[in-house]
């Protein structure tokens, strides 16, 4: 029995981590950025005066319009169609206003060999203090992504998120461009 498991553990691990010919990128980090327009209300013109969570002195810095930020994400690509990662993000959504999430991204993945359809879906949690707090988002982004050499893949793609708390309701979208490195040699046409 011992003698099994040993045998399956060793299929198992070159299967995962071998550089053979894949479909697969293996472990992947992707830094990216974003820019983008507030489409719903202002985070000040949602907040409801009665509520304890009401705070008036962010209401001069508000509405704004644009948000930017920037994010790492890291991962594993478990299948040729799905990759799954988690990482941070920082947004500028106002003055006074900079929002540290922590996120969960399940990626999906279209095409063949070179250039390649992707859907990604985001979940992000604050865990900084600001003036707003306890605050999530989600959304998702498609996008394009196009390999540049043996290990790195460039990605840009339209996004829309959707930021909740106690206090405000904004809908975000914008460009997202994003690149990513990754273990497995031989996933791009330049591995091959």
């Amino acid at each position: 029995m011992k003698k099994i498991l040993l045998v399956s553990f060793l299929v198992f691990s070159v299967l995962l981590f071998g550089q053979n010919e894949s479909k697969t990128m293996g472990f992947y980090i992707s830094p990216n950025i974003q820019a983008g327009y507030n489409l719903g209300n202002s985070i000040a013109e949602s907040q409801n005066r009665d509520s304890p969570y009401y705070q008036q002195e962010i209401a001069p810095n508000l509405p704004n319009k644009l948000t930017y930020g920037i994010g790492v994400v890291g991962g594993y690509h478990i299948l040729p169609f799905f990759a799954l990662g988690t990482g941070f993000k920082y947004n500028y959504v106002a003055d006074n206003l900079h929002l540290l999430n922590w996120t969960l991204q399940p990626k999906f993945i279209f095409g063949k060999d070179e250039g390649k359809f992707v859907l990604e879906f985001e979940y992000g949690k604050q865990f900084n203090q600001s003036n707003i707090n306890e605050t999530h988002y989600f959304g998702g982004i498609i996008g394009y992504q196009e390999s540049f050499s043996k290990r790195l893949i460039q990605e840009g793609g339209l996004f829309i998120y959707r930021y909740n708390s106690h206090v405000s309701n904004a809908y975000f979208i914008g460009l997202s461009f994003g690149a990513t490195i990754f273990s497995n040699k031989r996933y791009t046409v330049y591995g091959k």
